[in-house]
């Protein structure tokens, strides 16, 4: 037996059993004037079947086996058919239903074999005194009247299984959904403060050793630190207006390759010339497409910034019908790190591209630069407002 603690008793639907029960059976009995008269023990009986639904979530095979054993006593008493059957039925329905069917089977059993020898031998010693042996037939009706119960208890016990494992699936889904979410989110500050930070701190060293030699260019350091910082400011605002408001409107648009002239500045800014070319026909962009390819190439620019001996990089775009091919090339030689970063910039760019079905490839050239290479594949958006090919 199984105790599920935690479950309301139903207090309700048993009530209402119990009395439908005892009235029911006092209907049946003015019926069936041959079988023994209600007494005060028949409605014990009664009571004590139907009362016993009380505990059927909790102890499921106790209720299934008492309400059957209430039920053969009864018959076994010659009392009258009637509604008597009902909490038997309630009981094993609960037994099955929490999955312990073996138990209600044998209790439906035990209840139907009960009834097959009372009715066809032991009649001869029990009450009512003269009684017959029942039709055949009779045994036939109680043994459908068995296996719809057991259909119809199997039926709800598998569709509360598939509700079950689809309620669990949806809630693994939510929580997928808010992993990927988080992962979005750390990425998106990862970039934005890598890129920004590292201008912040190539600016200030410049600032420093101008300071006292060429306090114009020092000034000019810390107008870019400022410029930096107000826009990482509100990149990360933006970025934190998630979590404050989940599911509503970002307050502004997320950054794309309409901002590569702002990112280009930022990297002239530390000091960096970045030359952009621009191949194919340029079309519009699908959101994700288009801020994972501005994602990518801040990354790229950031870690020239930081680890490439190089201060002139190349970006190329080369627009496709259903692909954006990216090439970020520097010069290098690497200074004190990877030239590639750390890896976490790598990871992300490459989480990046893998959302959209894309691939990275970054690594050192034969001649002692670095090179990243990036495929975004994507549908063309209709009517793109953009279909010249453009060189800068």
């Amino acid at each position: 037996m199984t105790r599920q603690t935690g479950e309301r008793l139903p207090w309700v639907s048993t009530l209402v059993v119990t009395a439908f029960v005892q009235m029911g059976s006092g209907f049946a009995a003015g019926e069936q004037p041959d079988r023994e008269q209600l007494d005060v023990f028949a409605r014990l009986l009664l009571f004590a079947g139907a009362a016993l639904l009380l505990l059927r979530h909790r102890y499921p095979v106790f209720v299934a086996f008492g309400t059957s054993a209430a039920a053969m006593v009864y018959l076994g008493a010659g009392y009258p058919y009637g509604p008597v059957f009902i909490p038997a039925a309630m009981g094993c329905f609960a037994a099955i239903v929490a999955g312990h069917r073996r138990a209600a089977w044998a209790a439906l059993g035990m209840l139907w074999a009960a009834h097959v020898l009372i009715s066809h031998w032991l009649y001869r010693w029990l009450p009512p005194g003269g009684d017959a042996p029942a039709p055949w037939g009779q045994e036939l009706v109680v043994a459908a009247w068995v296996a719809a119960i057991v259909a119809a208890s199997e039926l709800v016990r598998v569709r509360r299984e598939q509700w079950a494992r689809e309620r669990g699936e949806r809630q693994a889904a939510e929580k997928r959904r808010a992993d990927e979410e988080r992962l979005r989110i750390a990425r998106e500050l990862h970039d934005v403060l890598a890129h920004s930070i590292s201008v912040i701190n190539v600016q200030a060293g410049v600032g420093l050793a101008l300071l006292d030699t060429d306090p114009e260019q020092a000034r000019s350091a810390l107008a870019t630190i400022k410029a930096a910082s107000k826009e990482a400011l509100g990149e990360v605002r933006q970025v934190l207006d998630t979590l404050r408001a989940p599911g509503d409107a970002p307050r502004s648009p997320a950054p794309g390759l309409d901002r590569l002239t702002e990112l280009v500045e930022q990297a002239s800014g530390a000091g960096l010339t970045v030359e952009v070319v621009t191949e194919g026909v340029r079309s519009g962009l699908p959101p994700g497409a288009d801020l994972a390819a501005f994602r990518i190439i801040q990354e790229a620019l950031t870690n020239v910034v930081r680890h490439s001996g190089s201060r002139t990089a190349r970006v190329r775009l080369g627009y496709a019908p259903d692909r954006l091919d990216l090439r970020i090339d520097d010069d290098g030689p690497a200074t004190g790190g990877d030239a590639g970063g750390s890896g976490n910039g790598l990871v992300g760019m490459r989480e990046r591209a893998a959302a959209l079905g894309g691939t990275i490839e970054a690594g050192p050239r034969p001649d002692g630069g670095f090179r990243v290479e990036a495929t975004l594949p994507y549908r063309a958006a209709r009517n793109s407002p953009d279909s010249q090919k453009e060189k800068s």
